[in-house]
C-alpha cells in the first residue's frame, strides 16, 4: 500500500509583503506534519508567528513555495474553493475566543456547521456532544459573557471540533488565561490529540510548547525544529 502523505507539508514557503523596504515574514520554511502529529510553533512577537498561522489555515497564500494539505496543492485553489476546505477540514482556536456574546453557548458551536456541510438534523446533537465533551454539557443556554475565560477557550475548543476537523489549529490558547487554568485546557487538547487529531500550537510561551511532541521555534521568518 503507498503510504498517505502528510497532512501538512511546505515546500520552501516564503511569504513576503511589499514594502518600502519589502518584509520577508517567512523565509524558505520547509515542514511537515503528519496525521496525529502534536507540534507547539514557538516565537517572540514579530518572529513570523501569525504569518504561519495564516499560511497553515488557508488565509494567506505563499509568495514562493507550496503548500499541500493531505497530498493536494492548496496555490492554485479559488477563495471559494479554500474557505470550503477550512469549513470541512481545519479548526481554530484563537487567543480573544472570538464568540458571539449575544448568542447562547450552544449556538455558537452550532454555527460552524452551517458552512461545513455537517446535514442539519445532526447539528444539534453533536453541538450538545461537543460541549460535553469539553465539560461545559451544564453550560448550553449560557452567553459567553457570564463565563469563566477557561470556560469561553472551552467553547472555543468545542466549536472548533465540533465539524470533525482533520487539523486544529490554535493561536496562543492560553494567552488570555491563568496558569492553572492554561494547564486545564492545554490538558483538553492533549486528550483530543490523543484521539487522533492533528494538533499546531503557536505560542509564545515556552512552558505551552514544551508540553507538544515536537517543537519548533521561528525567529525572523526562519524555521528550526529544537
Amino acid at each position: 500500500m503507498t503510504p498517505a502523505p502528510p497532512l501538512v507539508e511546505f515546500r520552501d514557503v516564503t511569504r513576503s509583503f511589499p514594502g518600502p523596504p519589502e518584509v520577508q515574514a517567512l523565509k524558505a520554511a520547509t515542514l511537515t506534519v503528519e496525521a496525529g502529529d502534536y507540534i507547539s510553533i514557538v516565537g517572540p512577537s514579530g518572529s513570523g508567528k501569525s504569518t504561519m498561522l495564516n499560511l497553515l489555515g488557508l488565509l494567506d497564500r505563499p509568495s514562493v513555495g507550496e503548500y499541500r494539505l493531505a497530498g493536494s496543492l492548496t496555490g492554485d485553489l479559488t477563495e471559494d474553493e479554500r474557505a470550503a476546505v477550512r469549513a470541512r477540514f481545519i479548526g481554530f482556536v484563537f487567543q480573544s475566543f472570538h464568540l458571539l456574546p449575544r448568542r447562547s453557548v450552544l449556538d455558537n458551536v452550532l454555527m460552524p456547521m452551517l458552512y461545513s456541510g455537517v446535514p442539519r438534523q445532526e447539528r444539534e446533537a453533536r453541538a450538545r456532544a461537543a460541549l460535553t465533551r469539553v465539560g461545559l454539557g451544564h453550560r448550553i443556554d449560557f452567553f459567553p459573557n457570564s463565563l469563566s475565560g477557561g470556560e469561553r477557550q472551552r467553547v472555543a475548543v468545542a466549536r472548533a471540533v465540533v465539524s470533525s476537523p482533520q487539523l486544529l489549529l490554535a493561536d496562543e490558547p492560553t494567552g488570555n488565561l491563568d496558569q492553572r487554568t492554561s494547564g486545564e485546557v492545554m490538558e483538553l487538547f492533549e486528550e483530543l490529540n490523543a484521539e487522533g487529531l492533528t494538533l499546531i500550537v503557536i505560542t509564545h510561551d515556552d512552558a505551552v510548547a514544551r508540553r507538544a511532541g515536537r517543537s519548533i521555534r521561528i525567529a525572523d521568518g526562519r524555521l528550526t525544529e529544537l
